[in-house]
């Protein structure tokens, strides 16, 4: 599924909107056996996260940069902390 997310919105907000778009049911979402494919080398990424859930218990939270609008060389400011737990214990209750 190809998408563009909007820098200037929060991210959780947007993923939601995308996967309702999907038209998943609940049903499937608990059966279909899923493939993810991550950009490039954000799969290092993804393995991160799942050890560190498994060490920890729990997912950590992430921070999103954006980059600032003109300027030279590119220069980035905190967008947004996402708490990944949060996510997954909210997409909990999608099932």
């Amino acid at each position: 599924m190809r998408t563009q997310f909007d820098p200037a919105l929060p991210f959780a907000e947007q993923m939601q909107v995308l996967l309702e778009a999907a038209g998943v049911t609940t049903q499937e979402w608990q059966t279909l056996p899923l493939i993810v494919i991550l950009p490039s080398l954000n799969v290092i990424a993804a393995l991160l996260l799942a050890e560190l859930h498994g060490r920890m218990g729990y997912f950590p939270a992430v921070v999103r940069l954006r980059p600032l609008a003109g300027t030279t060389p590119p220069q980035f400011e905190v967008a947004e902390i996402l708490n990944l737990q949060s996510v997954r214990d909210s997409a909990r209750q999608q099932r």
